[in-house]
């Protein structure tokens, strides 16, 4: 079955995403990339496919840059 001009578009923006976010934050370490692609919208699995790692590596690594209750 052919593709769509919709899916093919898609595709392509998935691409594009992925690329711009290889890009971010080339100078930080991988807990702050996480970081920088969740604030900029991206989920774990895009992330841990852009990192080439896991989404469970990702969902920890996201754990440590989240606000701590204050006592």
């Amino acid at each position: 079955m052919a593709k769509s001009k919709e899916d093919e578009i898609i595709e392509k923006l998935d691409l594009i995403l992925k690329v711009l976010a290889i890009q971010v934050g080339g100078d930080k370490n991988t807990g702050e990339r996480v970081h920088l692609l969740r604030v900029a919208g991206l989920d774990n699995n895009t992330i841990a496919e852009v990192l080439e790692t896991s989404p469970n590596v990702v969902r920890a690594l996201a754990s440590q840059f989240k606000p701590r209750g204050s006592k």
